[in-house]
């Protein structure tokens, strides 16, 4: 028994323990992410508030390559190395710090530590490391650490550390119990237990890392993210729609599937269905379109006749559509508007019928277009902006008809380009291109609770939006030609009114779309110009999930020789001309008809100086003829001699040998007498 164990210990140590392809170690995550943090850019800035400094526009973020170029170099990198600790953290709120401090960063480290929205943990150094939170000390320089500091840690990972939880580490004590609430920025090592919260981690907006999805060619217009944030349309002016996926992609950042609803007109508004099984893609044209999930066409709502002059007697819109929005609780049923002057509500179940057409109310009889529209939270109540600045808003009701239930006359000197309800339907936001926004508090509409100007707008498709817990609201600007400011996202507090953040987003370009999802806890935003155009997507690692975490950490998959797929050759022997049918007579008929040479008639031989428009300038159609008389031989004399003599000269041979009628009637008919010649007498 014991030699039949050696045995099989022989062979089996001829075998690998572990089968299959063997993994590489993952690089971690605190360095991907810190390629994606977002740097600043000296060259422009911002100011929130006249009692705060200016605060510099944060720039675009890196791309993807740069990262994976890097991660190849080093997979595995030193914890204490530079990269490990990522570049100065920054996100438009602290001033001084620029790209070019990088050089000495180890000085900077050691003299002045800077603040983040991440976690800030004490390093060796005394400085400040960034990233997410540490995990718990398994390496021998963490637990050197935490023995210095006089304790063991017990219990769940470090939270994001504060002023308390320094004081406990020099105090010795440890820390027991669950995470504590996510903690102010500290500005110096040694500062003061009352020091000011910095808004953006007060309110926590997720800035401090961004990505781009890029593909479009010119400025996005609409933008669109589902309930469960794993999709995300977008949009443009180069008349195309591109879908993406944030399980499918990796760090590339490429859209799955393209669209063209209608060929050359704009897409302006995309919004999901309650279920996102399907989505609406409102362009410029007249008729509206759905599409399911993976961006197969469902239907295309149905135009109508332009040349009726009521409105309410089409079965459809006459001209080019605004806006257009799914209802929030009803899966079948949507609402549209025109620059016909109307809003239509749609059944998705039906295309060529409308369930109510809705005008509204003008001071003069004409036709004003409706820039854009929405439903309130329960999707009891509709808001358009009308062209001539008004707001009105319907309440869906048993007998409802045009007549407005809130008319707001002058709500905008200029085109609402947007609107917004809150959820429990007392505050509505309005955007224009005036260069404002506007909150208005539906119990009184007299007058706007609050106006925020120096807003500019130069795009109709400018929105406004509640963040999820609606204490923030935020909007886009645009890029002024004048101004050095680029696109930027600005983010006011609800109750006190005021401007809390102004969010660099594009130098160059203007910002149009911008959206919070609640699940992912992102910020999009939709740029461009005419020449480019993108959605950018604002997280931060310890407070985001999934979504863009998701796709930025993937990879793209390495080629391999089974990826190579040789063209094949096709072979077809009866196309060959040999193997070819013969075309019927019918075919060759219509062919030759069609040829210009078998097709010509031939032209008619030349009688006399001139026929059928034609001279004849070569004496004769035929060549023989031609030549007899350039020769001589043929002489044409009929055109110089008189007809009487030319007769005359064949009577004496008629008469003494007549051949065909005159011998039957020679004995009866008289004897012939011509007159003498005109010339005789006249000589007599």
């Amino acid at each position: 028994m014991e030699d039949e164990a050696e045995v099989y210990d022989g062979i089996r140590a001829q075998f690998p323990l572990s089968f299959g392809k063997q993994t590489k170690s993952q690089t971690p995550l605190e360095l991907i992410h810190n390629t994606t943090r977002r740097t600043l850019d000296s060259s422009s800035s911002l100011s929130t508030t006249d009692n705060k400094p200016n605060h510099p526009l944060p720039s675009i973020s890196s791309s993807s390559k740069a990262w994976l170029t890097n991660l190849r170099k080093n997979p595995n990198p030193n914890p204490n190395s530079r990269q490990q600790r990522g570049p100065l953290p920054n996100h438009g709120h602290d001033s001084g710090k620029t790209n070019s401090d990088h050089q000495n960063y180890d000085e900077l480290d050691e003299k002045a530590p800077t603040t983040s929205t991440t976690s800030i943990l004490e390093d060796e150094d005394g400085g400040a490391m960034v990233g997410p939170p540490r995990p718990p000390p398994t390496t021998d320089l963490e637990e050197e650490e935490d023995k210095d500091d006089g304790g063991e840690m017990i219990g769940p990972p470090r939270p994001m550390s504060s002023n308390l939880e320094e004081e406990d580490e020099d105090d010795g004590g440890a820390m027991i119990g669950p995470p504590r609430p996510p903690s102010s920025n500290l500005e110096e090592e040694d500062e003061d237990d009352d020091s000011d919260v910095e808004p953006e981690d007060q309110y926590r907006i997720p800035v401090s890392n961004e990505i781009v999805l890029k593909g479009h060619s010119k400025v996005v217009s609409a933008l669109a993210v589902d309930h469960t944030g794993s999709r995300v349309l977008s949009g443009s002016y180069d008349y195309t729609v591109r879908m993406y996926d944030f399980q499918g992609m990796n760090s590339r950042l490429a859209s799955f599937r393209q669209l063209e609803p209608s060929e050359g007109h704009q897409v302006r508004s995309l919004s999901w269905s309650p279920t996102a099984d399907r989505f609406l893609c409102v362009t410029g044209s007249a008729q509206a379109k759905i599409y399911d999930r993976d961006g197969l066409t469902l239907g295309e709502f149905v135009k109508g006749d332009m040349y009726i002059r009521d409105l309410k007697n089409t079965k459809g819109h006459i001209s080019g559509l605004t806006c257009g929005e799914w209802h929030p609780r009803a899966k079948e049923t949507i609402l549209t508007s025109s620059e016909d002057g109307s809003l239509r509500i749609w059944d998705v179940s039906d295309f060529k019928s409308q369930k109510q057409v809705i005008k509204p109310k003008l001071a003069r009889p004409g036709r004003v277009p409706v820039t854009t529209c929405t439903w309130d939270h329960e999707g009891k109540s509709i808001a358009g902006g009308i062209g001539d600045g008004s707001i009105q808003i319907w309440n869906l009701k048993p007998g409802w008809g045009s007549r407005p239930d809130v008319h707001i006359q002058k709500g905008h000197d200029d085109e609402i380009t947007g609107l917004k309800f809150s959820s429990d339907g007392r505050t509505l936001l309005s955007r224009s291109t005036d260069g404002s926004m506007k909150v208005w508090d539906l119990r009184q509409i007299k007058e706007p609770v609050k106006v925020f100007e120096e807003l500019p707008n130069n795009y109709a498709q400018t929105n406004v939006a509640f963040s999820p817990d609606e204490q923030l609201i935020f909007t886009g600007t645009s890029v002024e030609r004048d101004s050095t400011s680029g696109g930027s996202v600005c983010f006011y507090d609800r109750t006190k009114l005021e401007l809390i953040s102004r969010v660099g987003i594009s130098p160059t370009c203007s910002v149009v779309q911008c959206a919070w999802h609640p699940k992912l806890n992102q910020v999009f935003a939709t740029v461009g110009d005419k020449s480019q155009g993108g959605t950018h997507i604002l997280y931060d690692p310890s407070i985001s999930e999934r979504g863009a975490l998701v796709c930025v950490a993937r990879a793209p998959r390495k080629k391999s020789i089974d990826d190579f797929v040789a063209k094949p050759v096709i072979h077809n022997p009866h196309a060959l001309p040999l193997f070819r049918d013969q075309p019927s007579r019918k075919r060759q008929r219509e062919k030759a008809l069609k040829d210009p040479v078998k097709s010509h008639k031939p032209e008619l031989p030349m009688t006399g100086p001139g026929f059928g428009g034609r001279v004849g300038s070569t004496k004769g159609s035929l060549l023989t003829q031609y030549l007899l008389k350039q020769g001589g031989m043929i002489k044409e004399t009929w055109m110089e001699e008189d007809p009487r003599e030319a007769i005359l000269k064949y009577a004496d041979v008629a008469a003494k040998d007549p051949k065909f009628i005159a011998p039957a009637y020679a004995e009866t008919q008289p004897e012939p007498v011509f007159a003498k010649s005109d010339s005789e007498e006249e000589d007599k």
